[in-house]
């Protein structure tokens, strides 16, 4: 029964989202000219949560999707909705003070509760249940656990969390290849196509026109920026470019240039017996270890283990997902031996160089804006860019303007150099990962 992933089709993906999602809706393509007051292009989490922003402020919006809502990163991603943004946020102090440090660590709390409340607030059904771990593999990863409790504590997170050592990990995972973990109750996983799909209902309830299978094929910019499609154009006041790994070079070369697609891949097995479920996973939680070549993994709402990893970076996809990421499951759940896989599937996520999302505007027009690099954080972080996005567009630029002092480095060579030079840096990493 294995379904295989067409990855570059303009059809969603064969995963197990796509065939269990719940609103699949299809909106038309552009064949026309539009005057709005903003245009997003990208329909994934980031262009369908600033139509919803700016929406809900009174904007007219068109949003420009190039395939379907959700074909990208936020409807094929591992599903799990972690607290944060950014990786070690502390190294940009001497760019953004200690304020702005401060100010990201709590908008990486805000942003898990900005997708919680929209979930409930419109009814979203994505399956999305509370409760995260984060794991240590090796005697360094706990120290590391240890010193994210006593920061995330000294910082008034406020939130149920629990450190557990070797002897204690059974209560939460079945499985003896940890070391600890750290209980986090205000973080979860949900499904992620349904959420966007969801959400893309909320923007279109809201009067945001959304048109699928209309690539953006040039900007114009200008006082009125306009974007041109093969059959239309919209004309806007101000253009917003959400299209992340996906956007590519030809578009806006200056955010393209800053951004790497890396491929992350998911198996999800067939339904487990509810015995089985309890013994690997008694408390229906997600997980993620602190590799950075990392394993991510829960249950599904039908009890099919969803089992994510193998980050590649050279722009290739594994000729068999099953075969490159079965062992790791092996490793991990050994009584899941010779379990049956149901889908396979993959894509790619937008990772920058130093690993904080890139948003901003363009420094030659003041009117664009983008978003971009979540470097596998994404189904949070998305939500918050689109709010900052927001606040800026009607003039409350401070939090916004805490990334955007942000400089990131653009990676030379073109797209045939930078993959490999990315791939080369996390071999180091990985290495580093092995002591």
């Amino acid at each position: 029964m294995l379904t295989k992933s067409p990855v570059h089709s303009d059809q969603h993906p064969a995963s197990y989202y796509f065939a269990t999602a719940k609103e699949l809706h299809q909106s038309p393509r552009l064949e026309e000219v539009l005057d709005v007051d903003v245009c997003v292009v990208g329909g994934g989490f980031s262009g369908i949560n600033t139509a919803i922003e700016l929406a809900q402020k009174g904007f007219s919006v068109a949003l420009l999707e190039a395939k379907c809502i959700g074909w990208g990163a936020s409807g094929r991603n591992g599903g799990e909705l972690i607290r944060g943004i950014g990786h070690d946020v502390s190294q940009f102090q001497n760019i953004i003070g200690s304020e702005g440090v401060k100010a990201i660590e709590q908008m990486g709390f805000e942003a898990v509760d900005i997708v919680r409340q929209r979930v409930a607030e419109h009814k979203i059904d994505c399956n999305l249940q509370m409760g995260y771990c984060d794991l240590a593999i090796r005697p360094r990863h706990m120290t590391e656990l240890e010193e994210d409790f006593e920061h995330l504590n000294s910082i008034g997170y406020g939130h149920n969390m629990t450190l557990l050592d070797k002897s204690r990990i059974g209560e939460v995972i079945g499985s003896d290849f940890y070391q600890g973990a750290l209980v986090d109750m205000a973080s979860g996983h949900l499904h992620p196509l349904n959420l966007a799909l969801g959400e893309a209902r909320v923007a279109r309830n809201l009067g945001v026109k959304v048109y699928e299978y209309s690539a953006a094929q040039k900007i114009v910019k200008g006082d009125k920026p306009k974007v041109i499609t093969e059959h239309g154009e919209v004309n806007c006041q101000y253009l917003v470019l959400a299209g992340n790994a996906y956007l590519g070079l030809d578009l806006e070369e200056n955010i393209g240039s800053k951004v790497l697609p890396a491929g992350t891949y998911v198996l999800a097995t067939e339904p487990l017996t509810q015995e089985q479920c309890d013994a690997i996973i008694p408390q229906n939680m997600a997980f993620a270890d602190l590799r950075v070549d990392l394993d991510y993994y829960h249950l599904s709402e039908d009890n099919r283990l969803l089992f994510g990893g193998l980050c590649t970076y050279s722009g290739k996809d594994p000729k068999d997902i099953e075969a490159a990421l079965r062992p790791n499951i092996e490793k991990v759940f050994p009584q899941l031996k010779g379990v049956r896989i149901d889908y396979e599937w993959g894509g790619m996520m937008g990772i920058g160089a130093n690993r904080l999302p890139q948003i901003g505007r363009l420094p030659d027009a003041k009117n664009i804006f983008y978003a971009q690099a979540y470097a596998g954080h994404g189904v949070n972080a998305t939500h918050m860019a689109a709010k900052l996005i927001a606040e800026a567009i009607t003039t409350q630029a401070e939090r916004f303007d805490i990334f955007a002092k942000v400089p990131h480095m653009t990676f030379p060579g073109g797209p045939h150099l930078r993959s490999p030079m990315l791939a080369i840096g996390m071999l180091y990493h990985r290495f580093k990962d092995i002591f």
